[in-house]
C-alpha cells in the first residue's frame, strides 16, 4: 500500500507543476472561454478489500458494485464531485497460499456504502462536448464516510454479524480495545482514471479508487486471540478461534490464547473500480474569437 501512496503523490506532484505551467489555465482566460459545467453520473464495477484476510492481491474477491456520481467541473483541469457507492467484500483464510492462514481459517464478508466528496485534477484540458478538449487522464483526492458490518460464516452456512460477539474481547477486560470498534467510519479515497467524450452531452470514465481507512476491523481481525471463556455465546466461542489442526481446550478455545490473531499495525482498505456513464446537465459556452 505505501507504494500505491507514493505513486499517488508522484502523479499528485506532477499534475500540479502541469496545471501551474499551462498558459491557458489562468482563470481570466478560464471564465472568458466557458462557463462552469455539471453532471450526472452512474457507477458500475466492482468492490474488494486488502487486509488480514487478503494482505497483498489487488481484485481478488472482488463483488459487484454500483451508485451515482454528480461532478461540477470548475475548468478544463479541476473538478469537484460527490459519490454515493455501494458494494460489498469480503476475505477467506481458506482461500490463501499461507499455511498458518489455512489453519487459522477466519472468514467475513461485509456490505460497503459509502458517500464521499472528491477533488478530480485533469492532466489535459478537459471539457464534455468539446472536441479539441474531449479526453484526459486524471487522479483524485478526496474524504468519505463509510458504513460497514462484517459477518462470518457458520460451517452450516449461515452468517453471523460478528461486532457484536467481540472476537478479540473489545471492551471486555484484557480485550483488544477498549470499547467495541464503530460500523460508522471515515476513509480518504483516491486514485487514478481516464475518462472521453462519448457523444455530444455523454461522458465515460474508467477509474480505479482505493480507500484509506482508520480501522483495522473490516474483516473483524486485528490484534490477539482472546480467551473464550470470557465470551457470552457459542457463535462467540467459535468465530473467536475456528483454527484447523488444534483440539478444544477446556475453555472452549484452542490453545491460541494471547497468540497473535491479526496485525494491528496495518488498517485494512477498501476499493472501487469501475467505470462512470455520465451525462450534462448543464454545459459549457464558448465565446467567439474577439470576445
Amino acid at each position: 500500500m505505501k507504494k500505491h501512496i507514493f505513486l499517488f503523490l508522484v502523479l499528485l506532484v506532477f499534475t500540479t507543476v502541469s496545471f501551474a505551467q499551462n498558459k491557458k489555465l489562468k482563470p481570466k482566460d478560464l471564465h472568458a472561454k466557458h462557463k462552469n459545467s455539471s453532471e450526472l453520473g452512474f457507477f458500475l464495477g466492482g468492490s474488494y478489500y486488502i487486509g488480514d484476510l487478503n494482505q497483498t492481491k489487488q481484485f481478488l474477491f472482488t463483488k459487484p458494485a454500483g451508485g451515482v456520481v454528480f461532478r461540477y467541473n470548475i475548468n478544463p483541469r479541476l473538478s469537484a464531485r460527490a459519490n454515493i457507492l455501494v458494494g460489498s467484500i469480503e476475505g477467506h483464510d481458506s482461500y490463501s497460499g499461507s499455511a498458518s492462514q489455512k489453519q487459522r481459517n477466519l472468514n467475513f464478508k461485509s456490505p460497503i456504502d459509502e458517500f464521499s466528496g472528491q477533488f478530480e485534477f485533469n492532466f489535459l484540458n478537459y471539457r464534455m462536448g468539446i472536441e479539441r478538449e474531449k479526453f484526459t487522464p486524471y487522479i483524485f483526492l478526496g474524504i468519505a464516510a463509510f458504513n460497514f458490518n462484517p459477518k462470518g460464516q457458520l460451517p452450516n452456512g449461515d452468517y453471523v454479524a460478528l461486532q457484536p460477539l467481540r472476537t478479540e474481547g473489545e471492551g471486555l477486560p484484557g480485550g483488544s480495545k477498549k470499547k467495541p470498534y464503530k460500523l460508522t467510519q471515515i476513509s480518504i479515497p483516491f486514485g487514478v482514471g481516464i475518462k472521453t467524450n462519448i457523444a455530444n452531452k455523454m461522458c465515460l470514465s474508467i477509474e480505479w479508487g482505493m480507500r484509506k481507512t482508520f480501522t483495522d476491523y473490516l474483516d473483524d481481525v486485528s490484534n490477539k486471540y482472546y480467551n473464550p471463556a470470557k465470551l457470552g455465546s457459542a457463535n462467540a466461542r467459535y468465530f473467536s478461534d475456528p483454527s484447523i489442526g488444534t483440539d478444544l481446550n477446556a475453555n472452549g478455545g484452542r490453545g491460541n490464547i494471547g497468540s497473535q490473531r491479526g496485525n494491528p499495525l496495518n488498517d485494512d482498505w477498501y476499493c472501487f473500480v469501475g467505470v462512470i456513464l455520465s451525462f450534462e446537465l448543464r454545459g459549457p459556452k464558448e465565446k467567439c474569437p474577439g470576445f
